[in-house]
C-alpha cells in the first residue's frame, strides 16, 4: 500500500463559501475537511449569534473575510476570487446572487471551469421555490417527516438532520464533489442545484420502493421504524435505554437467549399482531438491569446491541475512541473528518474563526499583495 501523503483528497481544490446557516456550512465544512482551501466571505456586520464563532464547529477549516457586497469594490473583490476557484457554494433564495451581479452565467463567463454550488430549501424553480421554509418544512413535502414516528402519533421530528444536513450539505457535498470530476475531464463548469426537499426525498427512495411494493404499513409500524420488539429503544433499570437491532432470526434467537426468554413461550415473531406482546415481555426483562450491566453482557454479542450515549458518553466510548470517531480541536471536542481515506487523509482541523479575523492571512492565500488588501480595507471594502 501507498504510504499516506496527508492533506485529504481534495488539497488543491479552491472554493469559496458565502456565509450562510446549517446545511451550506455544513457542505463547506465536507469539502474543507477533506483538504480543500474554503474562504468565506462574511458580512460586515453579520447577524448576532448564540455562540462564540468556535463553537460553531461546522465553520471549521477555513479563513474568513468580511466583504461588503453592497459596493462595487467588495462585487468586483469576490468576482476576482473567483476566477481563481473551482467551485462556489451559496445559500441565498432563487435570485439573490444574480442580483448582486455574481449569478451563474456571470460567474461561469468569469470562469468557465466553476462549479456553482447553489444550496436552497424548495429548490432553483417551482411553485414554491420563493417561499420562506425550515427543514422541518421541506422533510414534511418530501414524505420524509410522516414516516417517523410512532403508530398512533403526531410524526417525531428528526432534528434538523434530514433536511438541513443529510438531505442538505451532504447532498450538495456531493454535487459539487461530482461536477469537479466532471469539470477535470470536460473542462467545463456547471451550476449545482440542491434542494432540501429533493435530498430528503432522495433519502426516502428505500421505503418508496416498500410503498410501490405494497409493503409499507405505515408510521411506526414498519421493522425498521419502531414497530417491531427486535429493532426497538428499551429503557433499562435505571431510566437509560438500550438499542436492539435483532432483525435476523439467528440474531434474534441469540437477543431471546441472552435475555433469558424461550421461543417456545413467545408467539410468532412475523406476524406483526404479535409484536406489542413480544415487545412487553422484552422490556420487562430490560428492566431488571442497569444499561450498563446490559453493555456487559450484550455488547461484544450476537445480537446486534447498542446502548443509547448522549453526546459526552458517544465521545468517551471505547469504540469510538480507538478509532478516532471524535477529536479535540483547540479543547473542544466534535466529530472527525469522515469517510477515511487509506492514502490521502485529512488534516486535523482546525476551529472556525470570527468573520473577518484573519483578512489578511485569507486575501494573501488567494494572490493579493499587502497594498492591495491594505487599500480593500482603508476603503471598507473588506473588514
Amino acid at each position: 500500500m501507498t504510504a499516506p501523503t496527508g492533506g485529504g483528497p481534495l488539497r488543491g481544490v479552491r472554493v469559496v463559501e458565502m456565509a450562510g446557516l446549517a446545511p451550506g456550512p455544513y457542505a463547506a465544512m465536507m469539502l474543507a475537511d477533506m483538504g480543500a482551501q474554503v474562504l468565506r466571505i462574511d458580512r460586515p456586520d453579520p447577524a448576532p449569534r448564540a455562540m462564540p464563532q468556535r463553537f460553531y464547529f461546522t465553520d471549521r477549516n477555513r479563513r474568513s473575510i468580511a466583504v461588503d457586497l453592497k459596493s462595487a469594490d467588495g462585487v468586483a473583490l469576490v468576482r476576482r476570487l473567483l476566477g481563481q476557484a473551482d467551485a462556489l457554494i451559496e445559500g441565498f433564495r432563487p435570485g439573490v446572487m444574480e442580483r448582486l451581479g455574481l449569478g451563474p452565467d456571470a460567474c461561469l463567463a468569469l470562469n468557465p471551469r466553476l462549479v456553482y454550488g447553489r444550496m436552497t430549501g424548495w429548490g432553483q424553480d417551482g411553485p414554491m421555490a420563493m417561499a420562506p421554509g425550515h427543514d422541518i418544512n421541506y422533510i414534511a413535502l418530501s414524505g420524509a417527516l410522516e414516516a417517523i414516528g410512532e403508530a398512533g402519533r403526531p410524526p417525531v421530528v428528526p432534528l434538523n438532520l434530514v433536511g438541513d444536513f443529510g438531505g442538505g450539505g451532504m447532498f450538495l457535498a456531493f454535487g459539487i464533489a461530482c461536477a469537479l470530476l466532471e469539470a477535470s475531464r470536460s473542462g467545463r463548469g456547471q451550476v449545482v442545484d440542491a434542494a432540501m426537499v429533493d435530498g430528503a426525498a432522495s433519502l426516502m427512495t428505500y421505503f418508496f420502493g416498500y410503498r410501490a411494493g405494497g409493503k409499507w404499513p405505515g408510521r411506526g409500524r414498519s421493522v425498521t421504524g419502531g414497530g417491531s420488539p427486535f429493532y426497538a429503544v428499551y429503557e433499562t433499570r435505571d431510566g437509560r435505554y438500550v438499542t436492539v437491532g435483532s432483525a435476523e432470526p439467528k440474531f434474534y434467537a441469540e437477543l431471546l437467549r441472552q435475555t433469558g426468554l424461550d421461543q417456545a413461550d413467545l408467539p410468532d415473531r412475523n406476524d406483526p399482531a404479535n409484536w406489542p406482546l413480544i415487545r412487553e415481555r422484552l422490556q420487562a426483562v430490560f428492566l431488571t438491569r442497569t444499561r450498563d450491566e446490559w453493555c456487559a453482557q450484550l455488547e461484544t454479542s450476537e445480537t446486534c446491541f447498542a446502548p443509547v450515549l448522549d453526546m459526552a458518553e458517544a465521545a468517551a466510548h471505547p469504540h469510538n475512541v480507538a478509532r478516532g470517531t471524535f477529536i479535540e480541536v483547540d479543547g473542544m471536542v466534535q466529530p472527525a473528518p469522515a469517510p477515511r481515506f487509506s492514502r490521502t487523509p485529512p488534516a486535523t482541523p482546525m476551529a472556525g474563526v470570527e468573520p473577518g479575523v484573519d483578512l489578511a492571512a485569507a486575501l494573501a492565500g488567494w494572490g493579493l499583495d499587502a497594498a492591495e488588501i491594505e487599500a480593500l480595507a482603508a476603503a471598507g471594502v473588506v473588514s
